[in-house]
């Protein structure tokens, strides 16, 4: 029994045409295409791409493409879902039971200070039968400590009346700050479940860095920079809009039906 690879090699080359012609009528890297024929399918992407790519090829090739994934499928490969990010949760701090704490220590310090000397302690006042009489504050002190307090309140009053009017009354301007240049983003707004890959595009036309990987499902979101040309892969062109300048795209529309691959210019 044939391979799979060996199947879409019989079958390309009775078409006649060559690994470089088949990428690009399909839109798929020559290097996926060539690995697929030497039946080797790990070419470094998610399940969900290899068995897009595959399929795409074997309907290219006028092959049974439901027969050549479910053969791929019955290899044994798994996609392996990525883990959630785990969250770490942090205590709380109860406010109340701290301020109680204080108060008990403040109250300790209280009770451990050195008591009065007797020549500070205040003289209870007697009565003319002997008796003791309920010692107050010092009238003579309180009229003091009042006069004291009453000079600091003037004085500040009288230093905020001349602030105010040696300012003239008026509030230094409102600086206004130059606002930012807003970076162009790109939107991505799935329709139906798909699974879309966003990278730059180097100057020497190769792939640069990954802006976004995943999958994204039905009224999904997820906005990428975009400070220059990107690449934009789809498992299904036509289940995912982009959004530039407020304005919707459909990228099946964009790239044409069977193309799932495309670039999008600098904004």
């Amino acid at each position: 029994m044939q391979t799979i690879g060996e199947r879409l090699e019989e079958a390309r080359k009775k078409k006649g045409i060559s690994i470089r012609e088949a990428a690009e009528a399909t839109k798929i890297r020559g290097d996926y295409l060539q690995k697929f024929e030497s039946n080797h399918f790990d070419i470094g992407l998610t399940e969900i791409y290899t068995r897009g790519f595959l399929r795409t090829y074997a309907n290219f090739l006028k092959l049974p493409a439901d027969r050549i994934v479910n053969d791929y499928a019955a290899l044994g490969r798994n996609e392996v879902r990525p883990r959630a990010a785990s969250r770490e949760i942090y205590g709380r701090v109860d406010v109340t039971t701290v301020a109680a704490e204080e108060s008990e220590r403040s109250a300790a310090a209280a009770e451990s200070a050195e008591p009065a000397s007797p020549a500070t302690r205040p003289t209870p006042q007697r009565n003319r039968a002997g008796s003791s009489l309920p010692t107050g504050p010092d009238p003579a002190l309180v009229f003091k400590y009042t006069k004291w307090v009453f000079i600091g309140v003037v004085v500040l009053f009288v230093g905020f009346t001349l602030k105010a009017l040696f300012s003239g009354g008026s509030t230094p301007a409102a600086t206004t700050k130059a606002t930012a240049p807003k970076s162009p983003v790109l939107g991505l707004v799935a329709t139906h479940p798909v699974q879309v890959t966003v990278r730059r595009k180097n100057a020497d036309e190769s792939e640069g860095e990954l802006l976004f990987s995943g999958m994204l499902h039905t009224g999904d979101s997820k906005s990428v920079p975009r400070t220059g040309a990107l690449f934009i892969e789809a498992s299904a062109a036509e289940n995912l809009q982009i959004e530039i300048n407020g304005k919707r795209h459909n990228l099946g529309q964009l790239l044409g039906n069977g193309y799932q691959r495309g670039q999008l210019p600098s904004p």
